[in-house]
């Protein structure tokens, strides 16, 4: 097809779902989809809205004809994409997670989107070299790479369906630069999102995890180190907030 990924058939879907299923974060976001964005909001002071619109316009910044958001979860970034975009760029959403693919198909049908959401394992990318002009990921970055072991590869997948000269664009948590401010939001994430986030969901180790990760995640410039190593260049970052959280650009060249 045009926009160079492979056509799965149902068959095939069903096949991912069934051999990822065992694999924590699998568990972790089959579970949670239903209230995911509801949550977020909540904890973000619907501020996650505001700094995916900023990673969407980064991604469009050099009129991309195809985009892709990896981790999609329920799609939120792939939609504000496709919505800035007004139809000149192809946007494809990409997740490990049927539930959750489930849902961002649900979302883009009562938005009059028409995004392909793939099931993809984003250490084997279901997609031809360089197929890609832009790729952004929302607030999944940090499942990839904290203390993953397939981090390289992870990095590496996303190094080689973007095409030369494309940018990767990652919104993520960060970590405030001053001391006492970077105690007072790990004491917000360790209660809200731990503690509060848990009960309200019912899964109270995904989210004692997603906060954990997130108080234990890279700074900016650490974050600018590893994906330099992973070969991209030019990277550059913008703080949210204070650092709370921090939107990054990387270049392949």
């Amino acid at each position: 097809m045009a926009c160079g990924f492979r056509p799965m058939t149902f068959t095939q879907e069903a096949m991912v779902s069934e051999t990822k299923e065992s694999r924590p974060l699998q568990k972790m976001f089959s579970v949670v989809p239903r209230r995911y964005d509801i949550i977020n909001r909540v904890f973000t002071w619907r501020l996650d809205e505001r700094w995916r619109a900023s990673a969407a316009k980064e991604c469009l910044e050099d009129t991309p004809a195809r985009v892709m958001d990896l981790c999609t979860g329920t799609g939120d970034l792939a939609l504000r994409i496709a919505a800035e975009a007004g139809g000149s760029t192809q946007v494809v959403g990409a997740d490990f997670s049927m539930p959750m693919l489930a849902e961002a198909r649900l979302k883009a049908a009562r938005a009059g989107a028409r995004i392909p959401f793939v099931p993809a394992d984003a250490s084997e990318l279901p997609f031809k070299n360089e197929t890609f002009n832009a790729i952004g990921i929302g607030f999944g970055f940090r499942n990839l790479t904290y203390r993953n072991p397939k981090r390289d590869r992870y990095l590496a997948e996303i190094f080689r369906v973007l095409a030369h000269g494309g940018r990767f664009v990652i919104v993520e948590s960060s970590q405030p630069r001053f001391r006492l401010y970077r105690a007072l939001v790990h004491l917000y994430v360790r209660t809200m999102v731990s503690f509060v986030g848990g009960f309200i969901s019912g899964q109270r180790g995904a989210y004692k995890y997603l906060a954990h990760s997130a108080i234990h995640f890279y700074g900016p410039d650490e974050l600018c180190a590893l994906l330099e190593g992973a070969g991209f260049k030019r990277v550059r970052y913008r703080l949210m907030l204070g650092g709370v959280a921090a939107i990054h650009v990387a270049f392949k060249d």
